[in-house]
C-alpha cells in the first residue's frame, strides 16, 4: 500500500449536462495514481464525446453490451478495474482535490476496508448549499452506528478491493436504490471503517436524482433486505437492526399521507418504534403537504 492505484469508477446514462466537472475534478486530484474506469450504460447524448475528448491514458471506456440497473452496471465496470482501491463518482457530482489522498492514507490501517467523508449538498433549485452531516462521522467497528445512522455518501465512498466478496458481485444488481448501503453494512460488520470529518465532495440536487425520484422503491427494497439480513447472524443481532424497519414505515407513512390516504398512513405510525421519526411523522398529520414534502427530504 505504498502508493496504491485508486480505480475511479464512473457510471453514466446520459451525463452530459455535469460530465466535464467530474472529470476535471478527477484530473485535478493531488493524488495522481489513479485511473477512470468510465462505464457508458448506453447513453444517448453526447457523454462519449465529452469522456474521449480527454487525452490522458489513466481514462478507459467502456461501452455498456446492454443497458442495466445501476449496480449491474457498477460490477460490470469493477471487473475493468486494475486498483487496489475502489472509488466512486457519479458524473453529477464532484470532488474537492485532495479527496483521494487524504481518504487513501486511512488504508495504512490494515483492517479498515471502507473510507468515507463528509460532503456539500448543492441544491440547484433553490440555489442554496450546506454540510451533509454536522457532527463526526462513525470510525471502527461501527456497524451498529451505521444501522441507526447510516452516515456514507457513496460519492465518498472508498472500499479496499481484497474485502470485497468473492463469491458474488460487490453489489448486489437485484437492488436500484440501497446497493451500497448493502454492501457498506455486509463489510462494515466484518472490518473497521474510517472517515474524513471534512467534506471532500459535493453532491448535486438538481431535480432528476434518481433516489428523490424512487422512494417507494427505496422502502420496499430495505423492506426486501431487511428479511434477508434476519439470516445474516452479526447484522441480524446489532441493536439496531430493527430500527431499519422504522425507517422504511417512516418513508411509507410520509408518502401515503401526501397520496390522501391518512388511515394507511396511521398504520405505518402505529408500527414505528418510538423515537424521532415516530414523532416527525406524527406530526405531519397537522402538517400542510408543503412541510410534510420537507420532512421527506
Amino acid at each position: 500500500m505504498n502508493r496504491p492505484l485508486v480505480t475511479v469508477v464512473m457510471n453514466c446514462y446520459n451525463g452530459e449536462a455535469f460530465l466535464r466537472r467530474a472529470i476535471e475534478s478527477v484530473l485535478a486530484q493531488t493524488w495522481k495514481n489513479w485511473e477512470i474506469v468510465f462505464w457508458d450504460n448506453r447513453s444517448t447524448d453526447t457523454s462519449a464525446e465529452i469522456l474521449k475528448s480527454y487525452e490522458d491514458s489513466r481514462i478507459r471506456y467502456y461501452y455498456a453490451p446492454t443497458h442495466t440497473f445501476l449496480y449491474e452496471a457498477r460490477n460490470y465496470a469493477i471487473e475493468k478495474a486494475n486498483g487496489e482501491l475502489l472509488a466512486f463518482l457519479d458524473v453529477d457530482d464532484w470532488w474537492f482535490t485532495d479527496k483521494l489522498e487524504r481518504q487513501v492514507q486511512k488504508f495504512e490501517d490494515p483492517d479498515v476496508a471502507v473510507v468515507c467523508s463528509n460532503f456539500w449538498i448543492e441544491n440547484e433549485i433553490k440555489n442554496k448549499k450546506w454540510v451533509m452531516y454536522n457532527a463526526p462521522l462513525p470510525q471502527g467497528r461501527v456497524l451498529d452506528s451505521l444501522l441507526r445512522d447510516y452516515q456514507v455518501g457513496l460519492l465518498t465512498l472508498m472500499l479496499r478491493r481484497s474485502a470485497l466478496p468473492s463469491d458474488t458481485p460487490p453489489f448486489n444488481p437485484r437492488y436500484h436504490i440501497i446497493g451500497d448501503f448493502d454492501l457498506v453494512i455486509r463489510l462494515a460488520a466484518a472490518h473497521k471503517v474510517a472517515s474524513v470529518d471534512s467534506p471532500l465532495a459535493a453532491y448535486r440536487i438538481h431535480g432528476k436524482n434518481e433516489t428523490s425520484m424512487r422512494r417507494m422503491m427505496h422502502a420496499e427494497e430495505l423492506e426486501n433486505w431487511m428479511n434477508e439480513m434476519r439470516n445474516d447472524s452479526k447484522i441480524s443481532a446489532s441493536p439496531s437492526f430493527n430500527l431499519v424497519l422504522t425507517k422504511i414505515l417512516y418513508i411509507l407513512a410520509l408518502d401515503t399521507l401526501l397520496s390522501g390516504k391518512k388511515c394507511d398512513a396511521f398504520k405505518h405510525i402505529k408500527r414505528m418504534a418510538w423515537g424521532m421519526h415516530k414523532l416527525r411523522a406524527s406530526l405531519a398529520f397537522l402538517l400542510p403537504t408543503i412541510f410534510i414534502k420537507k420532512l421527506k427530504n
